[in-house]
């Protein structure tokens, strides 16, 4: 069990309201150096939002995103799963010694052996409703954009996505049937959300799989964004020109795309 973390990820903590002191956590910072996704939505999904949700993340993952969620039942649990524990950040309303809640103590312990688990609040806090929306707060900070899977018009979902209008996000949702997730239908009606009606294309900002990788490398993740010669340098120094000439990366017209 550790603490401070505010200079991992200074620009998402300043987007908070109050912005935390301290910063609990259990597990591996340098998931907070990847692109980041958060995904949130009701404890009680569709057996479609379970299947979607879980693709959903499982791709993020393997195009070396790491997905973002609050623990709880429901699409939370299934985001975790989806991605993996070494590919996920669980933010949790109580402190990072308490496993709440108890139906997802596993895969919570899981992710602080192989990915990381994040808290506002001191050891031994027990959560409580307040404090489940400074962890959604936090949810959405983290993330680069939300994906709001599936919820009702008064959900704490929606309040994520409140979250998420204010932070300048953009917001995602998952297409539904007439008569159901009315708070997804609602952030369309509204123009406020867009839905993800090709997962393929969604995933396409996320750069192209690794499928040549046996294992997650910072670098080239990042340069599946297509960064400017620049901000490789900035986050890699000399290790840009190594694999430049390496030939494992190519640079064109100042930017920088996998070979």
């Amino acid at each position: 069990m550790a603490e401070r973390l505010l200079d991992e990820m200074p620009e998402a903590f300043a987007q908070l309201k109050k912005p935390p002191e301290r910063i609990w956590y259990r597990g591996d910072p340098s998931l907070l150096r990847r692109p980041k996704v958060s995904i949130v939505g009701t404890r009680r999904p569709s057996s479609y939002t379970r299947e979607m949700v879980r693709t959903l993340a499982s791709e993020l993952a393997r195009r070396g995103v790491a997905v973002v969620s609050g623990a709880a039942m429901g699409v939370d649990a299934q985001a975790h799963m989806g991605a993996g524990a070494a590919h996920t950040i669980a933010v949790v309303g109580n402190g990072v010694d308490i496993r709440y809640p108890a139906i997802n103590a596993s895969l919570i312990e899981s992710i602080e052996r192989e990915g990381l688990v994040l808290s506002r609040f001191e050891p031994g806090f027990r959560a409580t409703n307040w404090s489940f929306v400074v962890r959604n707060e936090l949810v959405v900070a983290l993330g680069e954009l939300l994906v709001v899977a599936e919820a009702e018009e008064k959900s704490g979902s929606m309040r994520s996505a409140e979250y998420a209008l204010k932070q300048g996000k953009e917001i995602w949702v998952l297409p539904h049937r007439l008569g159901e997730s009315g708070g997804t239908r609602y952030l369309l009606r509204e123009g406020l959300a867009r839905p993800i009606l090709d997962m393929d294309a969604f995933l396409e900002r996320f750069g192209i799989l690794p499928s040549r990788l046996t294992e997650y490398d910072d670098f080239l993740l990042f340069c599946q964004k297509r960064p400017t010669v620049e901000e490789a340098v900035a986050a890699f120094g000399v290790r840009v020109y190594e694999e430049e000439l390496e030939g494992r990366i190519v640079v064109n017209n100042g930017r920088i795309s996998l070979a």
